[in-house]
């Protein structure tokens, strides 16, 4: 028995190719399944609402006077990125005219020639949808990154480094996989939705931007905890609901292999869940809600390259397996004194390279050929005795790691030494907060009540002007941001050397009027 047709439902054969079609003289669509292109189109918007699940998760890590910034940097990131993949991001990872094997040319510049040909990553869908999908896979890997500026970066140097980041980081290692001319395509490297681009990419380069920007505070990292868990577990919902877009999407059509890489999907991400949970149990007797999300993300992450190639008993023992080496990799940043506040490398980079070293050993050509396009065209792993595979899939992933984390932190290094586009904010701004420091606006109104509260004072008879002028700087709470507001440095305190109380009672919520007291 043979398949009835191998491919797209009708072979393109339309005019004007290179331009992507003529709409005046044929029907565009005709080629395609409208049942492939709503999928895809859906699925692209179930990625975009992974930018907001990264804000929300980053926010929920953060300290709560930090927390809007982790949302506004994932948002402005996600405006940069649009920008940036429309003006000459496609072009430069996808255009199929460029053959150096390493990046693209400019010919799709501006979505130009980018319209109704089939895809370059599969002939079931057209171009310019495609390319729109892409977008959302750079817009979250973005996102990922901006986790490096949490609680000390500013904002905008930021989203300068995002754009020439996404130009020379993610488009190089994205042409390298995906793109038909991409050496690493060509060579049979097995990288199902971004092992490499996306979470290689995002957590070589946010460990990279981290030891540029330095290390917080050690004073500020005395009983950190994560200031809102509900927060943690929303964003995480988030991006499992986006992720299945993200990965099953990546079988380009309402298939059987899109079926096959949710599936994948949620195995590992349970079992990560599990696994971690129980990792952390069995140091505190107690079972941790941001455990559960960080082993569930780890195994998504280890999901994203693989689910598109592994069978789902693979998957089970890939999530096992990521659970434990993410668990012990967050250990990693201690280790090198590279202030990762956000675990990017831990659950991003060391997952997406587990799940591409299973694929050397677990990939599969049924797997691939459910998509009904792929059929007898790609070689498994070494469960068929492919041997070979397992060096290449190791290859691929040093040649990521490098050229992102190389790349990413003379980026950085560059972009610091520019005027006015230093990285890393005040020790000043550290203890305000980066939400009063780089916004004006905060996740929680307890700043604005801190402000107010010692400026406030019930109406005795007539207003006495004297009686209401509260200097400007006895209106925060803290007496350390007082200081700041008068001139003096935080240290100048007339507590005798206990001149940092303040913010232990900031950080655990407790007044700090009443910690000063104690």
């Amino acid at each position: 028995m043979s398949y009835s047709w191998v491919g797209p439902p009708t072979v393109f054969n339309g005019t004007n190719s290179d331009l992507g079609g003529d709409s005046n003289s044929e029907n565009l669509n005709q080629w395609y399944n409208p049942g492939d292109q709503s999928y895809i189109i859906v699925a692209s918007a179930m990625v975009l609402v992974m930018v907001p699940g990264l804000g929300f998760l980053y926010s929920g890590l953060a300290r709560r006077k930090s927390a809007l910034s982790m949302i506004w940097a994932c948002m402005a990131s996600c405006s940069v990125i649009t920008f940036q993949w429309y003006f000459w991001g496609y072009s430069l990872a996808f255009s199929q005219y460029a053959t150096n094997g390493f990046i693209g040319d400019l010919q799709k510049f501006g979505l130009m020639k980018t319209l109704g040909a089939p895809s370059p990553g599969s002939p079931l869908i057209p171009d310019l949808l495609y390319s729109f999908y892409q977008l959302q896979f750079c817009a979250v890997t973005a996102a990922i990154v901006v986790g490096a500026v949490a609680e000390r970066g500013r904002l905008i140097p930021m989203m300068v480094f995002i754009f020439a980041w996404a130009t020379i980081v993610y488009c190089p290692i994205a042409c390298w996989v995906w793109n038909i001319n991409g050496w690493a395509f060509k060579w049979g490297v097995l990288d199902y939705a971004g092992g490499g681009p996306v979470e290689i990419g995002s957590g070589l380069s946010a460990l990279a931007y981290s030891m540029v920007l330095g290390r917080r505070q050690e004073k500020m990292m005395l009983n950190f905890r994560p200031h809102n868990v509900s927060l943690i577990t929303l964003g995480t919902v988030l991006l499992w609901f986006g992720w299945l877009g993200f990965n099953g999407g990546s079988a380009f059509g309402a298939n059987l292999r899109a079926v096959m890489a949710c599936w994948n999907s949620n195995l590992t991400a349970m079992f990560g869940a599990m696994t971690w949970v129980m990792l952390d149990w069995r140091l505190a007797r107690k079972w941790s809600m941001v455990g559960w999300c960080s082993g569930a993300i780890s195994g998504l992450v280890a999901a994203t390259p693989a689910s598109g190639f592994i069978p789902p008993w693979a998957s089970v023992a890939l999530g096992i397996v990521t659970g434990i080496v993410c668990n012990f990799a967050t250990k990693i940043k201690f280790w090198i004194k590279i202030d990762d506040s956000m675990d990017v490398f831990a659950e991003h980079g060391v997952a997406g390279m587990v799940g591409l070293i299973f694929n050397g050993l677990f990939g599969t050509n049924y797997i691939i050929g459910l998509d009904g396009v792929n059929t007898g065209l790609f070689v498994g792993g070494w469960i068929e005795h492919n041997w070979k595979q397992m060096y290449m899939q190791i290859a691929y992933i040093i040649a990521a790691s490098a050229w992102a984390f190389a790349i990413s932190a003379l980026l950085a290094f560059g972009i610091d030494k520019i005027p006015g586009l230093h990285l890393r904010a005040s020790e000043e701004a550290e203890l305000l907060g980066m939400d009063d420091d780089q916004l004006g606006e905060f996740a929680y109104d307890y700043v604005e009540v801190r402000r107010d509260y010692l400026a406030w004072t019930p109406a005795k008879g007539e207003p006495d002007a004297a009686e209401h002028n509260v200097p400007q700087g006895e209106r925060h709470g803290i007496h350390q941001h007082s200081q700041m507001l008068e001139g003096k440095e935080p240290s100048e305190s007339s507590d005798g050397g206990n001149a940092h109380t303040g913010i232990a009672g900031d950080r655990h919520g407790i007044a700090a009027e009443k910690v000063e007291q104690q």
